[in-house]
């Protein structure tokens, strides 16, 4: 059967083995030739494959819920469920989502691309579901590519092995998140284990034996039920019940021990089996079909070894990601080596310098070392380079901790991710007024990824702590020396720099600004003034050069420091006729409300025009077309102020 003619996940299980195995190359080319044209995320797809198919044969989506975390290793799902027309447009406005999508399927249970969350999810649909509040039978859920290294994940287990919940937990192991995988429940193998061996010991035959052995024992439900009459049997022995079961339980702790190290599992009640073979249809299904009467007793995780990557020959030899994620490409000889380009490229060489002055200086990042740009730091200083997994709330307070300990720690995270650390940031980190610096990358819209991924919210929270200064560039060297500036300010407490995605404007030495001092970009002559933040200076500037063909002389000061607002710009605005403020955050409550409000306390006669992020959720679509759609770009500037002028 070609993979045009599978429409839905019952159309699976009529195939054999090598049908199945044809089908699985069939789906590594299409999802190649896709994100080759679209772009997308990639290596985590093709680690999938196998592992989705065995899935959609064994449970009934969606009468059983199949719950994806993280959301961008979906793709296989998308295709098996009727949606290989809309990888056309993958990502594109209007298009398929890179993440599962509610609005898109019924088999899209969750709308999931931050990771860690799909074990919390699962343990609310099974309670519904055992209340009578919904339909579904069986609960799975996959979760990989570094997400059990979050907190989230060990908050979830720890409650659904306490609960009892029957929940079936798929743990996609492929030793790599975006990076690789920062954690010890992985199987991913030691420097020691890499090693070349053609003999491997006779000790380490017998227990590899011994423990696939034991898997196999474990995953037969005869053994289970015939375990469970000899315990009761034990318990209930005159005298020496509760010891001798107890000596039963140790025993196999011990073996469990040695041969099975993810016993962690277990001592949260919840049921170990594995690892398996990921790319094994016949061994995945055996597994999940064992694990589904297994799971009649509690829950159950299922431990699956894949290789993210796998078939793609460019994607195995990635050494960083395994091209997890990829831009345009020839599908033929792959993305070209990934690079840093950009604000983050200004941040990478920036916070070396900084190091290379300061050696209280360290880094650290929660499992993107190399989207932040962190790598370079790591070669020069890898005694300095902290990475902490899945982790925001544990960097943060990590941090606190190293910045107490009389260190100058820079925390490099995406603004969205952001969000998760909001509780540390304001009290483990500003209510000790800590010297940390947070370096925000992809702050303001994003694009493709979609509404999950927008970076609109760090100002305005931010802005909200008190004692935090944040700094917002509009240009690479800007970026540098607020870094630098950083470093020092941070004696008074806690700083936060947050830039945008893509390509950076670049200045002379002369276009540049100083602590926490905004900057005057062009001199008008009283009768607009525009107030912008970061990459919306360019726009503001190009508004005013616009504006000027007219006859209207604008001011534009790029605002720099937006926590603290400077008082000399606020005082130059309350000057002017009106006052446009231009941001890529939220406009309710942001820094142009904030603005709005040190002006109208000046001058309460000068109208004030706010733009910025409406307070709904933006979905996916280039940069560029929203700022336009929202009268964030020139024309909208412009717009905005013949208005007013009018």
């Amino acid at each position: 059967m070609a993979l045009h003619e599978i429409r839905q996940p019952a159309d699976l299980r009529e195939l054999s083995y090598p049908e199945l195995a044809d089908l699985a190359g069939e789906i590594r080319d299409f999802i190649v030739h896709a994100v080759a044209e679209n772009a997308g995320h990639l290596g985590s797809n093709l680690g999938v494959v196998e592992l989705t198919l065995a899935l959609h044969r064994v449970f009934d989506s969606p009468t059983d819920a199949v719950l994806w975390d993280t959301g961008h290793q979906a793709y296989v799902h998308k295709i098996v469920t009727g949606r290989q027309a809309g990888f056309e447009s993958l990502r594109q406005a209007g298009g398929l989502s890179g993440y599962p999508n509610r609005e898109e399927s019924h088999h899209d249970v969750i709308e999931n691309s931050h990771a860690s969350t799909v074990l919390s999810y699962a343990y609310g649909l099974a309670v519904g579901r055992d209340l009578g509040a919904n339909p579904y039978r069986h609960i799975v859920g996959v979760i990989g590519d570094g997400g059990i290294t979050g907190g989230m994940a060990y908050e979830a287990l720890n409650n659904i092995g306490h609960s009892n919940q029957r929940v079936i937990v798929v743990l996609n192991d492929n030793g790599r998140s975006y990076a690789p995988t920062i954690s010890n429940l992985t199987a991913s193998p030691t420097p020691r284990e890499q090693a070349p061996t053609d003999h491997p010991s006779l000790p380490e035959r017998i227990t590899e034996k011994l423990s696939h052995s034991l898997t196999n024992i474990r995953l037969n439900p005869v053994y289970v039920r015939r375990q469970r009459k000899l315990e009761q049997f034990l318990r209930e022995l005159p005298y020496v019940g509760p010891q001798a079961e107890k000596s039963v339980e140790a025993f196999k702790a011990a073996v469990r021990e040695f041969l099975q190290p993810p016993s962690f599992f277990e001592a949260l009640g919840v049921r170990y089996v594995g690892p398996v073979d990921g790319h094994d249809i016949e061994a995945l299904e055996h597994t999940f079909r064992n694990a589904i009467e297994l799971s009649a007793e509690g829950p159950i995780v299922v431990h699956v070894l894949t290789q993210k990557g796998r078939g793609y020959s460019p994607a195995e030899d990635d050494d960083e990601k395994h091209l997890h994620d990829a831009p345009v490409f020839d599908p033929m000889v792959g993305p070209p080596p990934a690079v840093v380009t950009g604000y983050t490229q200004a941040f990478a060489e920036g916070i070396i310098k900084e190091a290379e002055l300061d050696a209280r200086v360290v880094a650290i990042t929660a499992a993107m070392p190399g989207p932040t740009g962190l790598l370079p730091f790591q070669a020069r200083f890898p005694d300095r380079f902290f990475d902490v997994g899945i982790a925001e709330q544990h960097a943060v307070t990590g941090a606190a901790g190293m910045a107490m300990g009389g260190l100058r720690p820079v925390v490099a995270i995406y603004s969205t991710f952001m969000n998760r650390a909001w509780d540390q940031v304001v009290y483990d980190v500003a209510l000790h007024r800590l010297p940390v610096v947070f370096c925000l990358d992809r702050a303001g819209i994003t694009g493709p990824d979609g509404a999950s991924h927008h970076g609109v919210y760090d100002m305005a929270l931010m802005a909200k702590v008190p004692g935090m200064r944040v700094l917002a560039p509009s240009s690479a060297e800007d970026l540098q020396v607020m870094l630098h500036d950083a470093i020092t300010l941070a004696d008074e407490g806690p700083v936060v720099i947050r830039w945008p995605r893509g390509a950076a404007h670049h200045v002379s030495e002369h276009e540049v600004g100083a602590g926490l001092l905004a900057r005057r970009a062009r001199a008008g002559s009283g009768s607009v003034c525009i107030l912008a933040i970061g990459k919306m200076v360019i726009e503001a500037q190009k508004a005013a050069d616009a504006l000027a063909g007219e006859g209207i002389d604008a001011t534009v000061w790029d605002v720099r420091s937006c926590a603290p607002l400077d008082p000399a710009m606020i005082a130059d605005a309350a000057r002017h006729s009106l006052v446009i403020t231009v941001e890529d955050g939220i406009r309710d409550g942001g820094i142009g409300m904030s603005m709005a409000d040190q002006i109208g306390a000046l001058a309460p006669a000068v109208p004030v025009k706010v733009l910025g992020i409406p307070a709904r959720f933006v979905p996916q679509g280039a940069a560029e077309r929203i700022h336009a759609q929202m009268g964030l770009d020139a024309d909208g500037i412009a717009a905005s102020a013949r208005v007013l002028i009018g």
